[in-house]
């Protein structure tokens, strides 16, 4: 949804939308054929060959939406606003060309924000809650289900610049200390590691039944 109709909202520029997942791709192509663009083009594959699909500064704007947080400390690597992945975006971006970032995962945006400054990105437009600080904003599919729930959307915009000198202290990599003093949802794909370590992080009464995948008033009271 959201390449379609961002793809529809600037009929003068070329979109290429990469997705790993062959039965969502499926479903926005069909949406664009339906709506007749001629702007967007669709790519399954990985984001590891992005490198390879782009001639170095051809690539204006990247939006990286809702992507997989891999929040264990050994999968760091795995995460597309890690370090490493940040960097080999430089090679296809044009100078000050820009990425945008949007999750619901708390963790995953702050353990970003340390990333992009590392890569040499400039940061802008930070928002812990975008569509109370922003109208006329185009949403995924995702989105439009987390706001419709009431869960916070965090956005950045990182523009490229040059890389940093000195990097200073790695960052913690491990999401789990990245977690705020209370979560108001369980932030997606941290599921599993929430619930496997549960002990050591603070969740209410109302997540922890969440994890369990039963409603919070079937389980009663913890405490009594």
């Amino acid at each position: 949804t959201f390449t379609v109709e961002t793809a529809a909202a600037h009929p003068d520029q070329l979109f290429v939308a990469v997705e790993r997942v062959a039965d969502c791709l499926l479903l926005a192509m069909e949406k664009g054929m339906r709506q007749e663009l001629h702007n967007v083009v669709f790519v399954c594959d990985d984001a590891a060959q992005l490198g390879d699909m782009f001639a170095p500064g051809e690539v204006d704007r990247m939006y990286i939406n809702f992507c997989d947080p891999w929040p264990s400390k050994k999968h760091a690597k795995r995460r597309l606003t890690y370090e490493g992945f940040l960097r080999s975006y430089r090679d296809f971006l044009k100078d000050g060309g820009v990425i945008e970032f949007k999750t619901d995962n708390r963790p995953l945006f702050d353990f970003s924000l340390t990333q992009f400054e590392r890569a040499g990105y400039a940061l802008s437009e930070v928002t812990y809650d975008l569509h109370k600080e922003y109208s006329d904003i185009i949403m995924t599919d995702y989105e439009a289900r987390f706001v419709a729930e009431g869960v916070k959307i965090h956005r950045c915009v990182a523009t490229k610049v040059a890389l940093p000198t000195e990097l200073g202290e790695p960052p913690l990599l491990s999401l789990l200390d990245y977690l705020p003093d209370e979560l108001d949802h369980i932030p997606y794909g941290m599921d599993n590691v929430l619930w496997e370590n549960r002990g050591r992080v603070k969740l209410s009464a109302k997540l922890l039944a969440q994890l369990e995948g039963q409603p919070a008033e079937s389980k009663g009271d913890e405490d009594s």
